[in-house]
């Protein structure tokens, strides 16, 4: 609950709000807090996927009837650096996902200066509801790849490949997976915390060479810590279910 208000209380409610400068610099802080907050319960939220995931693969291989995963064998091996191959597909799916709807939102507000006069004066209320509109549709329709990937790719693997490189592809996407979320999650709260600390004064503060850079960086740290990384944990889960769901068809 801590780090949900920490992560909510952003700088740019305090500003719509017209509150008093201090506030946002408040603000600021409590979200470098929530920021460092989220990254350690993250995690913790990978090493449990990664343990459950340990869980679903022993249930699989005794399931499945498999003795032992021959890491030497030609079908192993591919579907170890396939599974390991998965985590970033999805990871840049995903990175890719948010940008478009980030465009499209930008889009839809520069729509709203032209045909809505009022807005920059204050006058008229801009339409709240498109945006939100915007959010919600690439927020399901953006998922639809990556969750039938999470579901279909195992079974294509199972029946095509067969047991055995089914199991190397679960041992390759949880070890990319884990490390790829621990990855994600650090630097992205640490690219959203150095652009606070540049622009609270240091190496030049606002306008300088490295707040430039660090806007960049915090462009591509949003995703990375709050969408990309966290479905690692999800994708992991999810391929070890269905791998042990359909290993007695297999």
């Amino acid at each position: 609950m801590l780090m949900v208000l920490l992560q909510t209380m952003r700088g740019g409610l305090a500003e719509m709000a017209k509150l008093d400068p201090v506030v946002r610099e408040r603000t600021d802080k409590l979200d470098a807090v929530g920021n460092t907050t989220a990254a350690i319960g993250k995690g913790f939220a990978i090493g449990s996927a990664a343990l459950t995931a340990l869980a679903l693969f022993v249930a699989y291989k005794q399931t499945a009837g498999i003795e032992l995963i021959d890491v030497t064998k030609a079908e192993v091996i591919c579907g170890v650096l396939f599974g390991a191959m998965l985590p970033f597909v999805f990871s840049a799916i995903l990175i890719g996902a948010v940008g478009r709807a980030a465009f499209k939102m930008i889009e839809e507000v520069r729509r709203q200066f032209r045909e809505i006069k009022g807005v920059l004066s204050g006058d008229e209320k801009p339409d709240y509801v498109a945006c939100v509109d915007i959010a919600t549709q690439a927020a399901i329709l953006e998922m639809i790849i990556p969750s039938v990937g999470a579901v279909v790719i195992p079974v294509l693997v199972g029946f095509l490949g067969g047991k055995e490189m089914l199991g190397g592809t679960l041992v390759g996407v949880t070890a990319s997976g884990v490390m790829l979320a621990l990855f994600m999650a650090n630097s992205g709260g640490a690219w959203d915390n150095a652009k606070k600390y540049i622009e609270s004064g240091h190496f030049g503060g606002k306008g300088s060479v490295a707040h430039k850079a660090s806007v960049i960086g915090d462009t591509v740290g949003d995703p990375f810590k709050d969408t990309a990384g966290p479905a690692m944990d999800i994708i992991i889960k999810l391929m070890s279910v269905v791998a042990l769901i359909i290993a007695k068809m297999i």
